[in-house]
């Protein structure tokens, strides 16, 4: 008797196993690490026939790239609010604000005095911006892996480990006494100090009930990351004094050590631990790792070695864009994503990211702006300590009277404020001439350091409410928001208003120079005066003449770019009051949309 392929009992039996198997998932697998039993079909004992061999079981070890047999575990809830007495509160306060000024300072240290620290390693000043760029490479994009490993092995062995790799990485820069082992330093100083941000943000978080993290915690832990670059600068001339290099990084030891017996006596509440971390999230946060530091490097020397001047700078900047994009790919193609790119592209994100981007950029008129200006003037650090006292304070109160009236709902009309302050600083700057000195610049500063205050709590709060929102896992979305917001946006932010400063420099030095004639009876007599000042050491007059007439150009340089200064500052102001206006109409459509609504529900 014969059968036909497709009627036969062999293969009814084998459709009938066919039904029986379970499902597997197809897709990307990366949160996982339990292998998983895929089995042939088939059949039952009682109907396999004589003849009919059984097919071995067939195991396959699951790859990284496959999908888990159930979803991944998302991140952990917060941990539950724990009360506190009052002064205990106040201690994990204290010890958010210097963990902050531990990372603060070794963040701003070497940017606040690159002269002396050029001088220190008898390297140029080119050659002193490695530093720098060593630091930024790793610390721009390590926070975001960091938040899941916190996750997954625990808040409280990551909070003790961090910072003892903080110490010891800070205890190596005493052992550098040339430039290319002080870079290596800087750049596992970087890497070490990327979970300090992260810890003071906890900290200033911990102290709070939860109506109250986000209205006193938030403007709280602004404060904090306002507190490294002024105070940097009021204390660095005296370390300096003491030895160069090595104090300052005694001092950064020993806060460290302050930090770690706080951080042991004070634990945070940690959530249960839950296995988040897998294979795929490690290679994208790779390729991430290596397009940000890229971009970083190239924004932070690109206007030292000029733009268009030198090749690798390009060559940087295609590996950074080759890199980010295979993140998009990567993440686009996996089921369960470390980055939601389609969320992060989303119109409202985009919007935020954009005002953080924005308002970060204006803000390098603070923490570069001036400082550049008072350089080019030959003014030192310990010259300007009332005026970054008087930015230090400014920031503390703004963070009080952001905490005292930050309110679900108040964020825009705050932002109209801070963006007024900051266009009414930024254009009473632009008024600056070579002559300016610190005492002119009290009141605009003071305006710009409250503005900062003023504006990243409530846009980092709704930021962290729209996150919360949707779930744990997009708050790795919006941690990388913020990254880039904030440490790219800062490099992005100096490299505009440096190559602004240098190419307007050079439009109002030629303008200058096309008026000094020395057939001018003016000029003339301006350069026997300069000369005259060294009457007693030089008899010769053309020698006298000679010294005469580069005075008289370092005062055209100097004087050009107090001009140049001046024109950026203005381009500062005027895009905040453009700020200011698209803020109110969009305020004002928003309400007029409110106010219609429900006459057209009515009608």
């Amino acid at each position: 008797m014969t059968t036909s392929d497709t009627s036969g009992p062999k293969a009814a039996r084998l459709r009938r196993a066919a039904r029986r198997a379970p499902k597997t998932v197809t897709g990307d697998n990366d949160n996982r690490d339990a292998a998983v039993i895929e089995e042939e079909p088939k059949a039952d004992a009682a109907e396999t026939e004589p003849g009919d061999a059984l097919q071995p079981t067939r195991q396959r070890k699951r790859r990284p790239w496959h999908t888990p047999a159930e979803p991944p575990a998302s991140l952990p809830a917060p941990a539950p609010y724990v009360p506190r007495h009052p002064f205990v509160a106040l201690c994990y306060a204290a010890t958010s604000v210097m963990i902050a000024i531990t990372y603060g300072l070794g963040l701003n240290f070497v940017n606040a005095n690159l002269t002396q620290v050029s001088g220190e390693f008898s390297a140029t000043t080119n050659e002193a911006l490695w530093l720098t760029a060593a630091y930024m490479a790793p610390n721009v994009s390590l926070s975001l892996l960091l938040v899941k490993i916190r996750a997954q092995y625990g808040l409280r062995r990551f909070a003790e480990l961090a910072i003892i790799v903080f110490i010891v990485v800070n205890g190596l820069h005493l052992f550098t006494h040339d430039l290319g082992t002080a870079i290596v330093a800087r750049f596992f100083a970087g890497v070490a100090a990327a979970p300090m941000s992260t810890l003071s943000l906890l900290y200033a978080l911990e102290c709070f009930p939860p109506e109250r993290k986000m209205t006193m915690g938030m403007p709280m832990a602004m404060i904090n990351i306002g507190l490294g670059a002024p105070i940097a600068r009021l204390i660095s001339p005296a370390l300096l004094d003491l030895g160069g290099w090595q104090p300052i990084y005694l001092l950064e030891v020993g806060l460290a050590l302050i930090s770690l017996a706080l951080i042991y006596t004070l634990p945070l509440s940690s959530p249960p631990k839950v296995k988040v971390l897998g294979f795929m999230d490690v290679v994208s946060y790779l390729f991430l790792a290596v397009g940000f530091g890229t971009l970083a490097i190239v924004l932070s020397v690109g206007r030292y070695y000029w733009w268009l001047e030198v090749p690798w700078l390009g060559w940087l900047l295609v590996a950074s864009i080759v890199c980010l994009v295979t993140v998009a790919v990567i993440e686009l193609n996996r089921k369960y994503p470390l980055l939601d790119i389609k969320w992060l592209l989303s119109p409202e994100i985009l919007h935020f990211a954009g005002v953080l981007l924005m308002f970060r950029v204006l803000m390098t008129e603070q923490s570069s702006g001036i400082s550049g200006f008072f350089q080019q003037a030959g003014l030192l650090n310990d010259q300007q300590t009332t005026l970054y006292t008087i930015i230090l304070g400014a920031t503390i109160a703004g963070g009080i009277a952001c905490a005292a009236v930050l309110k679900p709902g108040r964020e825009p009309a705050i932002h109209v404020v801070a963006l007024c302050l900051m266009a009414a600083g930024a254009f009473m700057d632009s008024q600056l001439t070579s002559q300016t000195r610190p005492e002119q610049m009290y009141v605009s500063q003071a305006l710009i350091a409250l503005a900062s205050s003023l504006f990243l709590a409530p846009a980092l709060a709704m930021g962290f409410v729209n996150a919360l929102s949707k779930g744990m896992n997009y708050m790795l979305s919006f941690v990388v928001v913020f990254l880039f917001t904030q440490s790219i946006g800062g490099l992005i932010g100096s490299a505009i208003f440096g190559t602004l400063v240098i190419i307007r420099e050079k439009f109002h030095s030629a303008g200058i120079v096309e008026h000094l004639a020395m057939t001018d009876p003016a000029v003339a007599q301006r350069i026997a005066q300069l000369g005259g000042a060294y009457s007693h050491v030089l008899t010769d007059p053309v020698l006298r003449q000679a010294e005469g007439v580069a005075l008289l150009a370092q005062q055209a340089t100097q004087e050009a770019y107090a001009r140049a200064y001046g024109d950026v500052f203005l381009m500062i102001a005027i895009a905040s009051a453009l700020a200011v206006a698209v803020l109110v109409l969009r305020m004002t459509w928003r309400q007029l949309g409110t106010l219609l609504r429900p006459a057209t529900v009515a009608a």
